[in-house]
């Protein structure tokens, strides 16, 4: 029998999780912050346009930082707002996320890791010799532990 890839529908593809960690207008308005670095909401409107209001700039930036996604400071009146995290930190949260919640399940695990063994061998074989290298760095450092 040979595997094929099916999607579900109504699910989002795993490519879409890590986007998804944040809602449509959080996710744009890190784009800006992350491709400028440091910004107000002023500069972020610029950037959207009348598409979206100033105040709910506001409130999405303010959220963002809350959520401990952005840092900021006080400039005059107002804020400026820096990357607390980067791309690569959300996207490693999500798959973080995901692992959990798979380890969570009392099911057997071993499909979910096949799948990942799968994935990662489709894609690449040095990713795959990269695995087999975590796999004895953890080994190696959990008997270390032990004793």
């Amino acid at each position: 029998m040979s595997k094929r890839r099916f999607l579900l529908w109504g699910f989002k593809a795993p490519r879409d999780l890590a986007g998804s960690a944040l809602g449509a207008l959080e996710q744009r308005t890190m784009d800006v912050v992350w491709e400028r670095g440091e910004v107000t909401v002023r500069d972020v409107l610029s950037q959207f346009g009348d598409e979206v209001a100033y105040t709910t700039l506001m409130t999405t930036l303010d959220r963002l930082f809350k959520k401990g996604l952005l840092g900021r400071r006080k400039v005059g009146r107002a804020f400026a707002y820096s990357p607390a995290v980067s791309r690569e930190d959300i996207r490693q949260a999500v798959a973080s996320g995901l692992l959990d919640s798979l380890l969570q399940d009392r099911r057997p695990l071993l499909p979910a890791l096949s799948s990942l063994v799968d994935a990662v061998g489709d894609r690449d074989r040095e990713l795959l010799d990269d695995l087999e290298r975590l796999v004895h760095e953890k080994r190696r450092a959990l008997g270390e532990q032990e004793r």
